[in-house]
């Protein structure tokens, strides 16, 4: 039988996989939802007037939502398909996404409602990275343990 927080991880990395990469499609591509490409374009205009800085680095709004988009996508995949350590770099800059994200909508004053799905999926890659340390910790004490267990039992044979 699996263990609750296997569970909890692999049901948390599928579902924010997919949400990313639902989120980074859309923001790449009209082939999904026209509207909501066109919200985005939109939304990334008033990112990039906010922000004058970024185009004195020469990044236009084009560019900063392709770059957002692509992350999320990429990591959205990683998320969903690959197994092991990749999973939390995705985890984690996925969130360092959201932070941006968060920024940029308190930059131009939207509304919460605006941006309450970052807020959620935020704190949903903080939960999946916080279990799968936990996670990871838990194995490596066990590990510690059995060692020094298998240890004991050698220098008992060799005082015997």
């Amino acid at each position: 039988m699996a263990l609750p927080k296997t569970v909890t991880i692999v049901a948390l990395s599928i579902a924010l996989g997919l949400f990313f990469v639902f989120m980074g499609t859309i923001k790449l591509t009209p082939r999904l939802s026209k509207d909501a490409h066109s919200e985005m374009k939109r939304a990334y205009k008033s990112y990039a007037k906010a922000l004058p800085a970024l185009k004195k680095m020469g990044i236009s709004s084009v560019l900063l939502r392709k770059i957002i988009g692509s992350v999320e996508l990429a990591c959205g995949i990683v998320l969903t398909l690959v197994p092991g350590r990749p999973k939390d770099v995705a985890n984690f800059l996925l969130l360092l996404v959201m932070l941006a994200v968060l920024f940029f909508h308190q930059l131009v004053g939207d509304p919460l409602k605006r941006y309450a799905h970052a807020l959620v999926f935020g704190i949903l890659l903080t939960c999946r990275l916080l279990i799968a340390r936990q996670t990871e910790e838990r194995a490596d004490s066990s590990e510690s343990r059995n060692g020094q267990v298998d240890s004991q039992e050698q220098n008992k044979v060799k005082v015997s």
